[in-house]
This record gives structure tokens, sequence and C-alpha cells, in this order.
């Protein structure tokens, strides 16, 4: 028992982008991480701001506390000694926020005066510091508490003695942060303030943007079915402006298929219907027995055959414009196709016993094989079916400047003016019951669709016509193919 197939689950449908999201992603994203790292940096400057700011202090209560030193004693008897009221630190403490200490050290480390707790600085000085005297701030903890501590190095001086003490001054860093954080979110908030703006000005612009767009959209689901004129783009952005010709484009492409379509089937409608209905005739009339069988035969047979003429060029005309928008097209040469078109119709010369010559010089063009061949030999079976028994036929393809010439000259009886117009009009035919009047029309579209074009000229002998030149003129393809002339009678 044969297990049935197990059917494929559909592909997935990608929701649409937004263009709103994605514009307010793509400008607050970068805004936002800007913000994060403007921050992290702004904190940190602005703590070092406060720090600087104040070291200052610490560096004056240092000050302070180095002028209340004495020297006592002489000689080797000589000794620092400090007596200093905390009194002399409230006039630097800004509030009860933060706490301040000090110690007042020899320049040995040995304790003098202060707080004993402060552990005593085993640093050096930088060589160069903001401040002119020998002072240095570096971190540390007090009874396990971060501080920020400023150290003076402070001469003491008495009569003939002289001593070096060291001044550590400690501040807790409550008040610094404090006023750091302080700073930052009063700059976050502006920045906050920032974002705010950015996402409503971003918001009102897309929408002004997106307006024009969808006042196309609902013009475009308010069209009828048929209705393919070029949109108004008159208010759209310059950036859009590309999308809505491309698509005004191709609307007109459509106008012209469903116009040529529609041409076809009216054509076909009204060119099909005589050759039926006269068939028909026709067999009516053999089943009567009006006619002989192999004379009703005969006529029923170039009935059939004028209609199948008649649909096979129709279906050409067809082919000329889905070619014609597909544009599959590559580099050829003509001369090629000329000649191997002229080896398929040689039946047809050898049935009229023509003179025929072909001579021909490589033509690279850009075109489609089909059509390249099919131009070809509507214009040459045209010309054999024009030319008396006998007469002279030549083809011949040069260049002539930037484009390739084909010339087809027969030895027909010419045409007037008149009737060289209207050949080119549908169903218009130079011979009654010649042909279905599509061979030249075939023709001219297949020369435009390649970029050229077709003429047709009678050829004089003084006041007589001599016959017919068919010329066809095609871009010449840049890059030339090898070159060869062949001349073949």
């Amino acid at each position: 028992m044969e297990r049935p197939h197990a059917t494929p689950s559909p592909a997935p449908q990608r929701t649409p982008q937004s263009l709103r999201r994605t514009l307010l992603i793509g400008i607050l994203l970068p805004v936002l991480l800007f913000v994060a790292v403007d921050t992290v940096s702004l904190y940190r400057k602005s703590l070092q701001a406060v720090n600087t700011a104040y070291d200052r202090t610490l560096l004056a209560s240092a000050k302070a506390i180095g002028e209340l030193l004495v020297l006592e004693g002489q000689g080797p008897q000589a000794h620092l000694r400090g007596q200093i009221p905390y009194a002399a630190l409230e006039a630097f403490e800004a509030d009860n926020r933060s706490r301040m200490s000090y110690r007042v050290s020899d320049a040995q480390g040995h304790w003098i005066d202060g707080t004993q707790d402060l552990p005593a600085w085993r640093g050096s000085l930088p060589n160069q510091g903001p401040y002119a005297a020998l002072v240095d701030f570096y971190d540390d903890t007090l009874q396990g508490d971060p501080v920020r501590v400023a150290v003076l190095l402070q001469p003491v001086a008495t009569g003939q003695e002289r001593a070096m003490a060291m001044v550590q001054v400690a501040e807790t860093l409550e008040l610094r942060h404090t006023l750091a954080e302080q700073i930052l979110m009063d700059t976050l908030q502006r920045q906050a303030v920032l974002i705010g703006v950015i996402t409503v000005v971003v918001l009102v612009v897309v929408q002004r943007v997106i307006h024009p767009v969808q006042r196309l959209s609902r013009a475009l689901a308010q069209r009828d079915d048929d209705e393919l004129s070029p949109l108004d783009d008159h208010d759209l952005p310059q950036e859009l402006l590309p999308l809505t010709q491309a698509t005004s484009q191709v609307m007109q492409r459509l106008h012209q298929l469903l116009d040529h379509q529609k041409r076809f089937v009216r054509d076909a409608a009204h060119q099909l219907r005589t050759p039926l209905a006269v068939l028909k005739t026709q067999v009516q009339s053999a089943l009567r027995g009006d006619l002989a069988p192999l004379p009703a035969l005969r006529e029923i047979e170039a009935t059939v055959d004028r209609a199948t003429t008649l649909a096979n060029q129709m279906l050409s005309l067809a082919k000329v414009e889905q070619v014609r928008q597909q544009k599959d097209f590559a580099v050829l040469d003509w001369a090629q196709t000329a000649r191997s078109v002229a080896l398929d119709v040689s039946p047809l010369i050898a049935h009229k016993s023509l003179d025929f010559e072909i001579e021909s010089e490589a033509c690279p063009v850009l075109a489609h094989a089909w059509m390249l061949g099919e131009l070809t030999r509507n214009l040459l079976h045209n010309a054999i079916a024009h030319s008396p028994e006998g007469a002279h036929l030549r083809v011949s393809l040069s260049i002539q400047g930037a484009q390739a010439r084909l010339c087809i000259a027969d030895g027909g009886p010419g045409m007037d003016e008149a009737q060289r117009l209207r050949l080119f009009q549908p169903f218009a035919t130079g011979r009654p019951q010649a042909g279905a009047g599509l061979g030249l029309v075939i023709a001219r579209e297949m020369a435009q669709a390649l970029g050229g074009s077709i003429a047709l000229t009678n050829r004089f002998n003084g006041p007589q016509r001599t016959g017919l030149d068919a010329v066809v003129l095609l871009p010449l393809h840049t890059t030339p193919a090898p070159e060869s002339t062949h001349k073949e009678t």
C-alpha cells in the first residue's frame, strides 16, 4: 500500500517592514547608544571635575594644618609638635554629608598628631602636578570607608632648625559622589527630553512623508481593472520618483501589450471569419454536387492554405510582441542568418528558375535569433512571390556606417506610391488573393523591435519600373565578428 505523499508546508510569509518603525529604530538606536556611552563618559568627567574642585579644599586644609606646626628643641632633640584644633577643619567641610580627618607625621612616617587610623603615605610625588606645592592626591580607606587623601610635604623651620612634616588630610566621598550623580541626572533629563523630541520629530516627518504614498495607494486601489494610465507623482518625495516612474513604465508596457492582444483577437476574429465562411460554403456546395469532387477539393485546399497562412502570420505577429517584452537578445551574425534563410527557401527559388545572387559580409547585430530569421525570411519570401519566372533576385548585406544594411532587390513590376504605403497596413496585399497581407507588417514590427527600420523603394530604368528594393537597417553591434565575405549565385 502506497503512502500518501506529504504535502509540503507553505513557506512562511514575511511580515512587511514598517517604514515608521525602521526609521525609529535606525535613528533612535544609534542615539541611545551614543547617550549610553556619553553618560558613562560624562559621569567619569563629572567625578573628575568634582575631585579637582574638592582636592583644592583638601590642599587648603593641609596648608592650614601645616602652618600650625612648630619645631621644638634643638639639635638632635628637635622634634615636630602640632596643636591643631578640630575647628581648623570645620571651615573646609561643605556640610555634614562628608567627614574630614587628618594625620601629621614626620619625614619617616612617625605619627605626630591627628588620626592614627589613617595609613601613612607610601607613594611618591608626581613629576609635574597641577599645584606648585609638594602635594599628592590618592584614594584610600579609613575605618572601612573610601576616602580621598591629600598629602602635603610641609617644611617647618624654627631658628636654625629645619624639618619636613607630612600632612595628610582625608575626606569621605559621599558629597563628591552625590554632586557627580546630580550632574549626571540633570544631563540625563535633558538627554531624555532630546530623545523624546527626536522621536516626535521622526514620527511627524515619517507621517508627512508617507502621506503621499498612502494617497497614491488609495488612488491605485480605487482604479478600474483596465486603468493603466501613468501614476500621479507630483507630490511624492524625490527618492520615490524612480519607483513610481518605473511602475508607470511597466503599466505603459502592459497597456501596449493589452492593446496588442485586443487588436490581435479582433483581427483574428475578423480575418478568420471570412475563410471559414468561404470554406463552409465550399463544403456545402461540394455536398450538393454543384462542382465535381476534384475542383471542389482544390478550392477547399486553396481556402485552407490561405487560412493556414493567415493563422501562422497572426501567431508570428503575436510572438513578435512576446519576444519584444522578453528582450532575450544576443549578438548574431546577420550574414549567417541570411545565408541560412536563403538555403531554406532555395526550393522556391528553383521552382521559379530565378537568377539568385547573395552577397554578404559579417554584420554582428544584437537580436533574437527567431526574430532576425523571420524578418529575413518574410522579405525574401515576399520578393520570390512577386518575382516573375526567370527574373533576377539579389540579396546584399553590408555595413553602412554604424548600421547593418540588408537589401533584397527583386525583378518584379514594383508598385505605385499609394500601394507601397498601404502595404505596411495590416491585411493589405499588393495582389488580390495573394497572401494574408501580414508579411510586411510582421517585418516592420520586427525591425522596430530590433531598433531598426524598413523601407520599400522602386527601382527605375528611365521612366519604367524594373523592380522593388526592400531595405532594412539595424544597429551594428560594437564588437565585430570575424570578417568574412561571401558571394553566391
